[in-house]
């Protein structure tokens, strides 16, 4: 979850009075919020250069709240934002309606998007905010949001990149475009000579805070690039702006493009950007749109800060909480949520519709507001009640928890492991060949390490063993997981095996020990009857030393597992340089 830092000072100013460290804890409580630590920004600098002494330490004492706030909350990810819902929720203020300056179309800033820009990033929206006031505190917040979209609904530039411009040192139309590197000459923020694109890629490969954005186009054979109509570059998104437009403390008019691979996505963050700080404007919460012209003639205003309606039945919000309400009462808390609501009456029900702002892209459904009538009503006052369904665990959750601590108590370390492997791990390397017909193969898989579902527990074990080669001998984990295999007769293609398997590991294979921890299991779930010895039947797998190695059947002749000393050649493409031996077995089955 994201931490929004702020200063204690400016927070309890723009909420209107001082709280106790009690009550603030409590007020983010009550909205869903977590107070995450309380230090100053001496402490953090300390702590982010590993220092102890705080002799040379730049920074004031101020108070600094960190406080985690909900992923999908990005109106919360700055102070004007938390402070706004804050101030809201406690009722000393109304929700603020926010709305486009009423110039003509023809007066509005216009983009031109030239077609080139579809081959890397074809999107772009914008906004003008004028007439705003900044102070240092202002710019700091205002930079501090653009990083915190930046890291989140933007994934780190990839889906969605911001530059905020003085439009005053600008001259429009603009233009968003698309050259080769080459052809790109500008002078980058905070630098003083004029860069061509690709040595700029170049120039920032040493830049720690850069260097992980270049690979977003750096393999592109066009950049993309915003121009004025006097060809000042104003940014190469999403990598850096430009020195000429870049924003001061003077600064009365902010240009904000967004351009984007998510058109969904950007029109979220230029809503959040705007939204945030156009209280700071001579006409509070008013934004200033742009026309985006794009090639074909189709044009588009933005931002678009529309409100959007959502019905739903008073019983749908109320039943999913447990708890009874009148519908005024409803409509009251969604309004401290932000949320405009009003009640009407449909077939006798009452029903409410709810206005949601261009700042709560988070709601979506009913669900959505019946979370929000939950925190506005607070979940503690939740009344507790037996629930109407039969809950409790599944038979084979608690059946593998019983398999574990029987386990666990011969002697064996439990590990946890992924249950995506690479395709030579799950095959190659166990001397297995692979037929098409039992792994699920991933699609479009992001590395070579995961690029199947796990068809068994071995290489799993096989490579934790690799990893900790260094233990002292002998060496016993196990684990229960699932592992996938395809599977025709499912609806979804694939079906779900939960396994048990152990490895041991010393300077002898240790064969007994591995029949040893199989009689205990069968000994506690009485899946067997009779002598086990009839029970070890002999196979041909090619993971295993011919001979030494059975499969596990039971009196009905149904096969639950089956174990053996590890081939030498497995051993050595895991780099195992020690014998071991393993078993696996179907806990469904035995079950």
């Amino acid at each position: 979850m994201p931490t929004v830092r702020v200063g204690r000072d400016r927070l309890f100013a723009a909420l209107g009075r001082p709280y106790t460290q009690e009550e603030i804890d409590a007020l983010c409580f009550d909205y869903g919020l977590e107070m995450d630590d309380v230090t100053t920004e001496k402490a953090i600098i300390m702590k982010e250069k590993h220092l102890e002494d705080d002799g040379d330490v730049e920074g004031d004492d101020e108070v600094i709240y960190k406080i985690e706030v909900a992923a999908n909350r990005y109106d919360l990810l700055g102070l004007e934002g938390l402070a706004r819902a804050l101030r809201v929720f406690t009722g000393t203020e109304a929700p603020p309606v926010f709305r486009l300056s009423s110039i003509p179309r023809a007066s509005m800033l216009q983009m031109y998007v030239k077609p080139q820009t579809s081959q890397i990033r074809p999107h772009i929206v914008c906004a003008v905010l004028r007439g705003v006031t900044l102070d240092e505190a202002r710019y700091n917040s205002f930079i501090d949001l653009q990083n915190k979209l930046h890291q989140n609904i933007c994934r780190k530039r990839t889906l969605v990149a911001i530059g905020t411009h003085d439009l005053d040192t600008l001259q429009a139309p603009f233009s968003y475009e698309a050259l080769p590197p080459h052809e790109i000459n500008f002078v980058p923020l905070k630098q003083e000579e004029s860069f061509r694109a690709d040595e700029l890629m170049e120039f920032y490969k040493s830049d720690m805070k850069l260097k992980k954005f270049l690979d977003i186009i750096e393999n592109s054979p066009v950049y993309p690039v915003i121009y004025d109509s006097n060809r000042t570059v104003l940014s190469l998104p999403p990598i850096i702006n430009g020195a000429h437009s870049a924003i001061t403390l003077r600064t009365r008019n902010i240009f904000i493009e967004c351009t984007a691979t998510d058109l969904t996505k950007a029109k979220i963050v230029l809503n959040t950007m705007v939204t945030m700080f156009s209280e700071y404007c001579e006409n509070k919460f008013e934004v200033e749109p742009v026309e985006v012209v794009y090639h074909d003639g189709s044009k588009t205003v933005y931002p678009d800060l529309s409100c959007y309606k959502i019905e739903a039945p008073l019983s749908e919000i109320l039943g999913p909480i447990g708890i009874s309400l009148d519908v005024q009462q409803v409509v009251c808390l969604l309004n401290k949520m932000q949320l405009q609501a009003q009640s009407y009456s449909l077939k006798g029900e009452p029903w409410v519709s709810v206005s949601v702002p261009p700042t709560r892209s988070d709601i979506l459904h009913t669900c959505d507001l019946v979370e929000d009538v939950a925190i506005a009503y607070g979940y503690n006052n939740v009344p507790r009640s037996k629930p109407k369904c039969m809950t409790g665990r599944q038979p084979l959750n608690r059946f593998s928890d019983k398999i574990r601590a029987e386990v666990a108590r011969a002697g064996y370390m439990e590990v946890l492991t992924f249950m995506l492997s690479s395709h030579e791990e799950n095959f190659d390397m166990l001397n297995r060949t692979d037929d098409k017909s039992k792994a699920v193969i991933i699609a479009n898989p992001r590395t070579s390490e995961f690029e199947v579902v796990r068809t068994s527990l071995m290489p799993c074990l096989l490579k934790t063993l690799k990893h900790n080669i260094d233990h002292p001998r002998p060496i016993k984990i196990f684990e229960v997981g699932d592992v996938v295999t395809l599977d025709p007769s499912r609806d979804v293609g694939a079906s779900n095996n939960r396994r048990l398997a152990a490895l041991y590991c010393n300077r002898v294979s240790g064969f007994e020990e591995i029949m040893r921890l199989v009689n205990s299991v069968v000994k506690v779930v009485r899946a067997l009857h009779v002598n086990f010895g009839e029970y070890y039947i002999p196979t041909n797998e090619p993971e295993f030393f011919l001979k030494r190695q059975c499969k596990i059947v039971t009196s009905d002749g149904k096969q639950v597992g089956y174990l053996g000393i590890v081939h030498a050649e497995v051993l050595r493409k895991f780099g195992i340089p020690d014998p071991c031996t393993f078993v696996e077995m179907d806990i469904e089955a035995l079950l």
